[in-house]
């Protein structure tokens, strides 16, 4: 399959894209007339860099045999107040019940990810935007 992604109007605001694994995404929004009936485009990148991070991290953790459950990002932001509004902070906090023995093995695991493998963190840094991290273990 080639590498494009196609975006198609299917409502007012409402598009679905299909990329080259051929799972589409629905996205839409409030906008005027739009009928909110979908992830925002915007919102959607964060749900790329949770994706990204998270299965890299989930991966890594695997494969160091960590004992883990519950495992959630909660992601917060800020953006610019003037257009094009882009996000200028964003933080990601790695939340999981673990135990504390292996701590240092979870934040070599997400270190890992936002460090070498993630490629949406690096873009977004690349990008100017202010990317921060931590974990808690619950």
């Amino acid at each position: 399959m080639e590498n494009k992604v196609i975006v198609k109007n299917v409502d007012i605001y409402r598009l679905i894209g299909l990329g080259p694994s051929g799972h589409s995404v629905v996205m839409d929004s409030n906008y005027q007339n739009g009928t909110n009936s979908a992830v925002w485009p915007m919102e959607l990148l964060l749900h790329s860099l949770g994706g990204c991070t998270g299965i890299d991290v989930l991966s890594i953790m695997n494969k160091m045999q960590v004992r883990y459950s519950n495992f959630e990002i909660e992601i917060t932001y800020k953006k610019a107040p003037e257009h094009p509004k882009v996000y200028t902070d964003i933080h990601l906090k790695y939340r999981m019940h673990a135990s504390e023995n292996d701590r240092t093995k979870i934040e070599k695991a997400v270190n890992l990810s936002q460090d070498k493998y993630c490629s949406v963190s690096a873009m977004l840094k690349n990008g100017g935007v202010n990317l921060t991290y931590e974990v808690e273990l619950l």
